[in-house]
């Protein structure tokens, strides 16, 4: 969590970094709002935040004013009544916005911003498509409309579509500079390439594959105000989380693709490389071994003080002790070695144990999910220790005696059980994220998972019979 909320307050602080030199002037007047407090909230990426607020008098006008700098971007303004509308800050920071409070996009008056009359000119063709294509489903539904009407209805939705993309290509070819046209090409996708396979049938993974490539060929990396407006951040949560597949080794490749991008400004790159970070760290990604990402983002890109420059000598330090920690127990390594005490004294070794399979148990006994999971995984370990299992089972933060009380409490004295009061033999061998910690080692004790329940074990391990085409033992 302390990570976490380093990364956070580092987006955050960007926002004073983007931003015009002139003060803004806005006036707005929203005819039919009851009087009371406006809040004016802006974005930062995926986050919101409270710009500033002011009191909408009986007539439903207030402003927002300010003689300090406000970073260009997208801004809601969140009314009375909990209505809101949106609005733009770009080149233009004095103007003025007025209309019906029953339909606020519909009557939208904007003067003196191209930016924002061009969002409302496209709101209001995005609401006549959504009303027609709501109508037409209802209509499909119902099952009592002709063919005619449907027709009818189709090809007004189409002719919509085709108004949005003009409205676009208008902004682009008169206002190409707009933070209005540069906010919304950059949310236009690439067209699907046509590929087929030998076959005859579509080729989908070189669809996509080329889908990819020219994802971020709409963004202007070097335009900051975007990192001000939610398309970013919305198209590297689609990029990471739906277009690319959920395992460590492909959201690695992916995301050095789009940091590369991000290099030509430095601020773009401290976004993206913190954001794919973030959402990669411990206790935030349902990834296995996304720390595999976390541990990527570090190492190559936070590793100096040119790279990472808004980063402190301590912030360097921790990112490297980070990495130190984390990076023995990526999946498909080979898993350290363990040796520490045992009930009765002994020294054991991860390394000595013979079995086909060892799941390696990282527990507090004071840990309520420690105290849930343990029965479990003891009822597992008596139906598949004939299958070749054998669990290591290393106790933390206990003393000699509530390790011992432990064990025999949840009657698993055969299981191999260690204690080391100094943490010396298992410091930055096998990472502990919360406990308790799961992981399973292979026959070569090669981690083939991690960050696991015990009901999930079955399925690693037979997945691991099935890459060896091995038939188990009944």
């Amino acid at each position: 969590m302390k990570r976490l909320l380093l990364f956070a307050a580092v987006l955050l602080c960007s926002n004073g970094l983007i931003g015009q030199a002139d003060s803004c002037h806005i006036r707005f007047h929203i005819h039919g709002l009851k009087p009371g407090k406006v809040k004016f909230i802006a974005v930062f990426a995926d986050q919101n935040y409270i710009l500033d607020s002011c009191i909408a008098d009986a007539d439903g006008k207030f402003e927002l004013k300010s003689k300090h700098a406000i970073p260009s971007g997208y801004f809601y303004a969140i009314l009375p009544d909990y209505s809101n509308f949106h609005f733009l800050i770009g080149d233009e920071a004095f103007f003025s916005m007025e209309a019906q409070h029953s339909n606020m996009v519909g009557t939208m008056v904007v003067k003196g911003s191209t930016d924002n009359l061009l969002l409302y000119e496209g709101f209001k063709i995005q609401e006549q498509q959504e009303q027609l294509t709501d109508s037409l489903s209802k209509l499909k539904n119902t099952g009592t409309a002709s063919s005619e009407t449907l027709k009818k209805l189709e090809s007004d939705i189409e002719k919509l579509q085709e108004a949005r993309k003009e409205h676009l290509l208008k902004a682009q070819k008169k206002y190409p500079k707009a933070l209005y046209t540069k906010f919304k090409t950059a949310g236009q996708n690439p067209e699907l390439a046509e590929l087929k396979l030998p076959n005859g049938e579509p080729d989908r993974e070189g669809q996509l594959e080329l889908f990819r490539k020219a994802f971020w060929d709409n963004v202007d990396f070097n335009d900051v105000r975007l990192l001000s407006t939610p398309v970013l951040a919305n198209k590297l949560k689609r990029f990471i989380t739906e277009l690319t597949p959920q395992h460590p080794d492909s959201i690695i490749r992916q995301a050095d693709f789009v940091i590369q991008k991000s290099m030509l400004n430095k601020e773009m790159f401290k976004f993206f490389s913190n954001w794919i970070a973030i959402k990669h760290q411990p206790t935030q990604t349902k990834v296995m071994d996304g720390e595999a990402v976390f541990v990527h983002i570090l190492e190559k890109y936070f590793d100096t003080k040119e790279k990472a420059y808004w980063a402190t000598d301590k912030d360097l330090a921790d990112f490297k002790k980070k990495v130190f920690e984390m990076k023995a127990s990526l999946l498909n390594r080979k898993g350290p070695d363990v040796v520490s005490t045992d009930f009765y004294g002994n020294t054991r070794s991860i390394y000595e144990i013979n079995s086909d399979f060892v799941v390696i148990f990282m527990y507090d006994p004071d840990c309520d999910h420690c105290q849930k999971e343990t029965p479990l995984l003891r009822n597992f370990y008596k139906e598949w220790k004939s299958k070749g299992v054998e669990v290591f089972a290393i106790v933390l933060n206990s003393t000699d005696e509530e390790w011992k009380n432990f064990v025999h409490k949840n009657q698993i004295e055969d299981w191999i059980n260690v204690h080391d009061p100094t943490n010396r033999s298992i410091y930055a061998k096998y990472y502990v994220d919360i406990t308790p910690e799961l992981y399973v080692l292979n026959k070569e004790k090669k981690i083939i998972g991690k960050n696991l329940k015990v009901e999930q074990i079955p399925i690693i391990i037979e997945q691991e019979w099935k890459r060896l085409g091995k038939i188990p033992s009944k």
